[in-house]
This record gives C-alpha cells, structure tokens and sequence, in this order.
C-alpha cells in the first residue's frame, strides 16, 4: 500500500521548502491536504511528481513548486476572499481554504465540478464555494476578491476578472509566450495594475486566456 503521508511530506520537504517556500500556513495545508484525493485515479502515483499532472482535455494540476510559490507570492491572510481559477479537481481550493477565509473556485467542466465538489466535501474544505462557469468570466457575484489566482497559463488577463479584484488585491498568473512561462503578480492600486516577476513555471493556457490571433493576407 502506498504511503501518501511520506510522499508529502518529501514534496514539502524537497520541492516546497528548497524553493524558500517557509509561511508555516502554507507548508502546514500542503502537509495536510491529501493531494492524491484531487487526481484522476489512473494519476494516482504521479501525484507527489515535481511536474503538471495531467487532469484531462489540456488542463493540469500544477506541480507542487510552482503552486506554493504563487500562493507565497500572494501573501494570503486569514481574512483573505480568494478566486481560484480552474480549480480542476479542488487541490487548489482545498489548500487555500486552509489559510484564506474563504474561496471562490470555478471551472468550467462540468463532470469535473461534481467530482470536484464530492471530494471537497468528502475534505471537508467547508469554506469553498464551488462554481461552474467559463473561466475568463470570473465569478463577479461573489466579489470583489482579495486575491485571485488562476491555475493554468494565460496570454492575457481578462479586463473583466480584473474587475473582479478588490482595489489593494493582487492576482498571480503565469504568463506563457510559446513555451516559455512566467509568474508575474499583478497588484490593483487606484485601479490601475502593476504586474513584477516572481519565478519561472509553466502551463497549457487556460481558455479564454488567449491572445486574439491577428491573420496576415
């Protein structure tokens, strides 16, 4: 029988804390989340890998670095109203339902939010609110958010999920050109945002992401 509590406490102890990951709110969900409960079964295994797992249809669990410092980059509070953006399977939620008050997660696949919702609950992660909907769209009724962070990698930020952030919130993404991708934090002061780099990551970019593509005759 596997034994998933080693596996994660070797992801902390070499994938999240070596990263200069050490907020004792993160290392302390990401010890207690089960992260092989928010996989498809055949993944099972891969999931204390330090690479994306594959959730199906282009969409990936980021791997666990990548996730832990976005969440450090935010700066999360307890009194924090997060939106999470593709919350696939709800690991994502899940953890940050462990340092926020609470989480907005949205996904746009509907077999997946009802898996999604059974394991939450099964969690008991009782401070996620789960909802369908295209990811681009954000979930407005449910704002403003303090901080939102979308799970998968973006060309551009919608005008409308910006919207979305509380003046003073902050928004991680990962930006991918091509191949290459890149965490930037973007911070919303006087309504106006101002994105800086945190790291390199990786990620199939979400739809509705997408940089309109220009033709050429």
């Amino acid at each position: 029988m596997t034994d998933f509590a080693t596996r994660r406490r070797m992801m902390v102890d070499t994938q999240v804390r070596p990263s200069d990951v050490t907020e004792f709110p993160i290392i302390d969900a990401m010890l207690t989340v089960p992260r092989e409960a928010f996989v498809p079964r055949d993944r099972i295994e891969a999931a204390y890998v330090s690479d994306n797992v594959p959730l199906g249809g282009g969409r990936v669990l980021l791997e666990p670095r990548s996730f832990a410092k976005m969440l450090d980059a935010l700066d999360l509070s307890n009194n924090d109203l997060v939106l999470h953006v593709g919350a696939g399977l709800g690991y994502g939620p899940a953890v940050i339902a462990r340092i926020a008050e609470a989480v907005v997660a949205l996904e746009d696949d509907a077999e997946r939010v009802e898996e999604a919702q059974a394991i939450l609950t099964e969690q008991g992660s009782d401070n996620v609110i789960l909802h369908e909907g295209a990811l681009a769209d954000g979930v407005a009724e449910h704002g403003p958010y303090d901080a939102i962070l979308v799970e998968g990698g973006v060309e551009q930020v919608p005008a409308g999920l910006v919207a979305q952030l509380k003046d003073g919130g902050r928004i991680a993404c990962i930006f991918m050109d091509n191949a290459l991708g890149t965490v930037r934090i973007g911070h919303k002061l006087d309504g106006r945002m101002s994105w800086r780099f945190a790291f390199n990551a990786g990620a199939p970019v979400l739809p509705g992401f997408e940089k309109a593509r220009e033709f050429a005759l």
